[in-house]
């Protein structure tokens, strides 16, 4: 990523370290309705808004009155967690101000509700180096197809094959790569994406940003 003309990142489980959160967060809902989650439901929640995830909850899982009742515990949750406790991932910090003092444009394309993600960010001190922070909630479509990615890019001025999307999820490391986007993944978790998937499918694969901001200095520092 030396030099790259932009870079949009997704937030969770790439710049804030959050994903553990949501992940407790399902199976205790679940186990309302006395489920427990198989790795196909993992999968399947990974890709999803939160409306798919409340729909689905509700009605392949039975949890809730309603797909609107299990939106509602996860806003509630999650909002106390982002105001209060959630934390930037090791490293996001330091290559977000990095990239910000080489003049390098910034975005956020994320499938977390507008509210939360802006929220967290804010409390993390990443929020003010984004161009544009985008959710899916804003353009209607989940992170299976590019319009979040090309959303936030617009507001960047670039063009895809010059632009660089950071993630940690496999499939949206996939919805990059077919539209044409540079990819760095940044392994989180192995829910997201093992490190044999990310570093096969992403253009540049790091195990985290700390190691991307070593590669980034080391690229851009001239051989003796």
């Amino acid at each position: 990523m030396t030099h790259p003309a932009a870079v949009i990142f997704d937030c969770d489980g790439t710049l804030l370290d959050s994903m553990d959160f949501w992940h407790s967060l399902d199976d205790r809902l679940a186990a309302r309705a006395g489920v427990t989650l198989t790795k196909a439901d993992r999968d399947y929640l990974t890709a999803c808004t939160m409306e798919e995830c409340g729909a689905y909850f509700h009605e392949q899982l039975g949890v809730g009155a309603s797909a609107a009742d299990v939106v509602n515990a996860f806003d509630d949750e999650l909002l106390r967690f982002y105001q209060h406790e959630v934390q930037p991932k090791p490293g996001a910090c330091e290559l977000v101000r990095a990239l910000a003092n080489a003049g390098v444009p910034m975005a956020v394309a994320s499938s977390t509700p507008p509210r939360l993600l802006r929220i967290g960010l804010e409390r993390a001190g990443l929020a003010d180096a984004m161009e544009a922070i985008v959710s899916v909630e804003d353009v209607h479509s989940s992170k299976r197809e590019p319009l979040v990615y090309d959303t936030a890019r617009a507001a960047l001025g670039t063009e895809r094959a010059e632009t660089w999307g950071v993630e940690d999820a496999l499939y949206a490391v996939r919805t990059l790569k077919r539209a044409g986007y540079r990819t760095l993944a940044v392994f989180d978790s192995m829910t997201a994406g093992t490190p044999e998937e990310l570093s096969a499918e992403a253009d540049a694969f790091v195990m985290s940003l700390e190691e991307a901001l070593t590669w980034r200095r080391e690229r851009d520092t001239p051989s003796q």
